[in-house]
């Protein structure tokens, strides 16, 4: 499939309202044990930015997107959404939220298709403008629609996975290594997909290994000398 001249991809994904959201951290520092894994980190992402999380293993990348998620609480700093703290309305907060992380929410007794309809039934309401076959365009898995995620090698979870983000509502994207298990052309879909994102004035903020082709992102080194 030729992801530049997929009308059909940008169909699937522009569904975020153009809005000039800002997403930062001031001040930030997480504490493991009595181990500091990070402190005094600040960032900032505006809509339309890619914000890229790098640093070795147990630099803290994952903690870092979990308090972007809410998930966890910093030590001390502060997240804000349009410079009011996250903490003021974390329901609004959780709700502008995309998150994919390391393991694959997949459910294998569900078909491919079946998992879609599962997730968009747990994001927060919206009109499905697509079938969930059509939301599996992005990343290649149309023609798997019907058979059990049992059957799925793991790039292909992984694919149905990130197939979450085609009917997520939220502005905000987590990721924590996407790209893992994804060949070359599923990498390059997912990029067209965070670049439409992007384009639709939605925002990402990705924990990687890897030189990702992101336009203008911009890059947090974390636990680097």
């Amino acid at each position: 499939m030729r992801w530049a001249d997929s009308a059909r991809v940008r169909r699937v994904v522009l569904q975020i309202h153009q809005m000039p959201d800002t997403f930062a951290a001031t001040g930030l520092a997480c504490i493991r044990g009595e181990r500091i894994v990070f402190e005094h980190l600040d960032f900032e992402v505006a809509a339309g930015g890619a914000l890229l999380l790098r640093g070795p293993n147990g630099a803290g990348k994952s903690t870092l997107l979990r308090l972007c998620a809410a998930f966890l609480q910093p030590a001390a700093g502060e997240l804000t959404w349009n410079g009011r703290p996250i903490q003021a309305d974390l329901d609004d907060h959780r709700n502008r939220l995309a998150w994919v992380g390391h393991l694959d929410a997949v459910k294998p007794a569900f078909t491919v298709e079946d998992n879609i309809a599962f997730w968009a039934a747990l994001a927060p309401p919206r009109p499905m403008t697509l079938t969930p076959s059509e939301y599996l365009q992005p990343m290649g898995l149309a023609h798997l629609a019907d058979l059990p995620a049992a059957y799925l090698s793991a790039g292909q979870r992984r694919r149905l996975n990130l197939s979450r983000l085609a009917v997520a509502a939220g502005s905000l994207w987590l990721l924590d290594e996407p790209t893992s298990s994804l060949d070359d052309a599923s990498t390059n879909a997912l990029m067209t997909m965070i670049e439409i994102h992007r384009d639709a004035g939605g925002m990402a903020v990705i924990a990687t290994h890897q030189d990702l082709p992101l336009e203008n992102a911009r890059t947090l080194r974390i636990g680097a000398p």
